[in-house]
């Protein structure tokens, strides 16, 4: 079996994750921070070291300021609906999952004062961006730049670091979704000059699902920044108010203490491993399944088709054939694993011409290996009538 649905969730997860989710459930399965026996402590010890280790893989400045929630969509609603009030103005692109622009709409179709207002930047039909575009499209009341770092639907980058400087210049902040990379391409809160930054867990950070959430940089006004839920903490408990302190004030309820011990264990791999060495392995990876796939008669591949400007998600369809038609085949007759249809990003499918039929998404990852490329490309050539 080949699993080229990494964009989705990875899998195999890396060595160590299933032992780290294991020990806590058999050795330690109590509940963090909220008493002060041994195990507790032992369960908050876990806690921490994640909240460290995602710090340390985005350069971020305090451990404190990585909010954790269930993936990078509780990241991104609560930078969207938290932070954003009725006639700010914020400006995204035609590329994004519908984790940025469903919020977004909901916040711009709100009743008139409470409303935003919203500006979509429109991508090339390969994807790409041009940040001079982006700087065009903001104005004085312009209070976030929200992008994707990069798309689910083609792998396109886009340009994060000139939207930081930009950012920084018009002084407003930039969200950045980093579903796609976080694990797999180098993020740098600092260089970079994001200011949030929605992660998610159980893709290339090689965590289980359930984790992720959102950094919150020195630049954030956290007076503004309000929280979508209230609750326990296990802290201030003589109150009844929500504790206005990092990260407690956006962290109620009882944590995901397994999901983040194995969270802890994939990003130590990735560490130790290093997110460089990771890039490189998919850029080979990425660069042999656009090659191979653009000489099959019939295939369609979309983006930029340049694997040092993308990360290793390659869309492509089959004429005359439907996506879903050759996914079924795919995994029916082959064993490959992939994904089709829309990708949650109709926008993104809308930039790129293939709406409202969709792509037929190989996306390898980080245990993916020339031979599953080999195989998965002359899987497409007999399905396409090549062979």
């Amino acid at each position: 079996m080949i699993y080229f649905d990494n964009a989705a969730t990875s899998w195999p997860k890396p060595p160590g994750v299933v032992e780290a989710m294991t020990h806590f459930l058999e050795q330690v399965g109590a509940n963090p921070g909220r008493s002060g026996h041994r195990l507790s402590l032992e369960a908050g010890r876990i806690v921490y070291e994640a909240r460290e280790l995602v710090a340390t893989l985005f350069n971020a400045s305090d451990p404190m300021r990585v909010v954790f929630g269930a993936n990078a969509t509780d990241g991104l609603n609560l930078a969207l609906c938290g932070y954003l009030r009725g006639g700010d103005h914020v400006v995204t692109s035609s590329m994004e999952h519908n984790s940025v622009m469903r919020p977004l709409r909901a916040l711009a179709n709100r009743q008139e004062s409470r409303a935003i207002e919203l500006t979509v930047v429109p991508c090339s039909p390969q994807g790409f961006l041009r940040a001079e575009d982006l700087e065009a499209a903001l104005r004085p009341n312009t209070a976030m730049i929200v992008l994707n770092h990069a798309s689910n639907v083609c792998g396109t980058l886009l340009p994060v670091r000139e939207a930081g400087t930009i950012a920084r210049r018009h002084g407003c902040l930039l969200l950045v979704d980093a579903a796609q990379t976080a694990g797999a391409y180098p993020i740098d809160l600092e260089a970079d000059q994001i200011d949030l930054l929605a992660f998610t867990g159980h893709k290339a950070m090689g965590g289980p699902m359930g984790t992720g959430g959102l950094v919150i940089g020195e630049r954030v006004n956290l007076d503004r920044l309000s929280p979508l839920k209230r609750g326990g903490t296990g802290s201030r408990s003589e109150r009844e108010e929500q504790p206005d302190f990092l990260p407690d004030a956006f962290e109620s309820g009882t944590a995901n203490a397994v999901g983040l011990a194995g969270l802890a264990a994939g990003v130590r791999w990735v560490l130790e491993r290093g997110v460089d060495a990771i890039r490189q392995h998919e850029i080979a990876r990425t660069r042999q399944l656009i090659a191979g796939l653009q000489e099959i008669d019939g295939v369609t591949v979309y983006g930029g088709l340049d694997a040092a400007r993308q990360t290793a998600t390659v869309s492509f369809t089959i004429s005359e054939m439907e996506p879903s038609e050759v996914g079924l085949r795919l995994d029916d007759e082959y064993e490959i694993l992939c994904r089709v249809g829309l990708h949650c990003a109709p926008a993104a499918h809308k930039t790129l011409g293939t709406f409202p039929k969709g792509t037929v998404r190989f996306a390898p990852g980080a245990f993916s290996t020339a031979e599953d490329v080999s195989r998965a490309v002359q899987a497409v050539r007999e399905i396409a009538g090549g062979d």
